[in-house]
């Protein structure tokens, strides 16, 4: 027997079964995550064309700016959203669950986008996706967590596996959806996202009980006596946000800027809550006050990663060349390039990972080469800025982007284990929903971000942008003793 296999013997999964050596359950959550994925991304990867291109094109004709603001918000009230999907999860469904209640909100949403035209369609659509993605996606990743101990090396090694998935769903869906927008409209691309999402349910239905009893209850159940207040909250909370939007308070334009900030002082909010409750050890508090670093880094590397689907949607749309062969591909396949580099390096990250172990480079630094890497990936376009019309070569940016995937391997499939380990015990969900506000303040920031775009002033935009991340990677570094000292035996 391997040294490999002993090990899992001794840590055993749901039911005691393996494969490559890794908890049976990582199967149903690397499929429910890929579907996940390619109804998500199918479908953001058309959303900034269909707000602003002309009505004769099938789009909704919104100015280009706040079209890729909208996309860049959104997609921070994704990860805002793991808030409630995580509360609701440690609170009263537990996480088994709120994946599947969460996949089919998500289909729901996406159906909506398919079949109701305009802005009206674009709202409910876009909610209902918010909301099903935010349940789905803290619980997915923080039930991935409860199938290994907090010492258990296969875990990084499993997230990165589990990485694969999501990124096999965001390879085909934007193929399938761009497709299937240049030939027969968007709704008919919108309309696939749901068909996918439609299988992942099914297939997560079918093998649930991989999952044996992970996630079935919930840690830190609700009070019945506390119900009624609970349910008076988030009725309450729901009334000011219509109210917010029927007065015009917030603006299309100005929705990026305000979900930045909503998604920074709830961060600031949570953190509070976890380092203050009576619940929390103070082991436990150490290991929160180290992942305050971790999520800044987090995102400052998402603000420039998220760019894909705001600034260099625009950019494919308008300065790449994708003539093959004579026959030109639709823009948005230029959310399929980074994840062909995804699948193609994540097994070997994996197996790198599992086999180094404790050699391998402590998480600050992991986080802070996947940030320096980002950086250098936008200072990359410098090479291509300052040109006319459709210059820039497809294939010099697939080979930018596979900076992108290297980078995005040493901090997000590894930022998603080290918050598993860094939880505490009675916030594992909602732990997971902290580290998607740093993803969600990144992503909002890329919509902020990209107002400042213009093919005029390349140079400036990529450059500043590279330099300023490549900084906070180098902070990162620097902080990374005082760090792993607060990390509390957590490598």
């Amino acid at each position: 027997m391997s040294e490999t296999a002993a090990t899992v013997d001794q840590q055993p999964g749901p039911a005691g079964r393996t494969v490559f050596g890794h908890p049976i359950g990582l199967t149903n959550l690397f499929g429910v995550e890929l579907w996940e994925r390619f109804s998500f991304y199918g479908m953001l990867t058309i959303l900034a064309y269909y707000l602003y291109y002309s009505l004769e094109q099938g789009g909704l004709a919104l100015p280009q700016a706040t079209a890729t603001g909208i996309v860049g918000a959104y997609g921070g009230l994704v990860y805002l959203s793991t808030v409630l999907g995580g509360w609701l999860a440690d609170r009263v469904f537990g996480m088994e669950r709120m994946v599947f209640y969460g996949g089919f909100v998500v289909m729901l949403g996406h159906i909506g986008l398919a079949v109701l035209p305009g802005l009206s369609g674009v709202g409910v659509g876009l909610v209902l996706v918010a909301l099903g993605s935010g349940a789905l996606k803290a619980n997915a990743s923080s039930l991935l967590g409860t199938l290994y101990s907090k010492g258990d090396p296969r875990c990084d090694g499993g997230f990165t596996l589990f990485y694969l998935g999501i990124n096999l769903g965001a390879f085909i869906g934007p193929l399938i959806t761009g497709l299937l927008q240049t030939s027969l409209g968007f709704h008919y691309g919108f309309g696939a996202a749901a068909i996918g999402m439609a299988l992942g349910l099914i297939q997560y239905v079918v093998f649930r009980r991989n999952l044996g009893t992970a996630g079935k209850s919930a840690p830190n159940p609700l009070p019945r006596a506390a119900m009624p207040k609970a349910a008076m909250i988030g009725a309450a909370i729901v009334v000011v946000i219509v109210l917010v939007l029927l007065t015009g308070v917030i603006t299309l334009a100005s929705l990026p800027r305000v979900t930045t900030v909503v998604i920074a002082l709830a961060s600031i909010a949570y953190f509070s809550v976890m380092l203050t409750s009576p619940k929390v050890t103070a082991q436990e508090r150490s290991r929160v006050r180290a992942f305050i670093p971790l999520f800044i880094a987090n995102a400052a590397f998402w603000s420039l990663f998220q760019q894909i689907f705001t600034v260099l949607a625009v950019y494919s749309d308008e300065r790449m060349d994708w003539s093959i062969f004579g026959w030109t591909a639709p823009s948005s396949w230029v959310g399929s390039e980074e994840p062909v580099w995804i699948i193609l390096l994540s097994p070997v990250f994996a197996v790198v990972w599992t086999k180094l172990r404790e050699r391998a480079p402590s998480t600050p630094m992991k986080f802070s080469l996947g940030v320096v890497g980002m950086g250098v990936a936008f200072l990359l376009f410098l090479a291509m800025a300052g040109g006319t019309g459709k210059s820039s070569p497809a294939l010099a940016v697939f080979f930018i982007l596979a900076l992108f995937a290297v980078s995005e391997l040493m901090l997000s499939p590894i930022g998603l284990s080290v918050t598993t380990k860094l939880a505490p015990e009675l916030f594992r969900a909602q732990m997971m929903a902290l580290y998607f506000f740093s993803v969600g303040i990144g992503t909002s920031m890329s919509g902020v971000l990209a107002k400042f775009y213009s093919p005029d002033h390349e140079f400036a935009y990529f450059g500043i942008n590279g330099v300023v991340v490549i900084v906070v990677g180098l902070v990162v570094a620097a902080l990374s003793p005082w760090i792993r000292g607060k990390m509390e035996g957590v490598h």
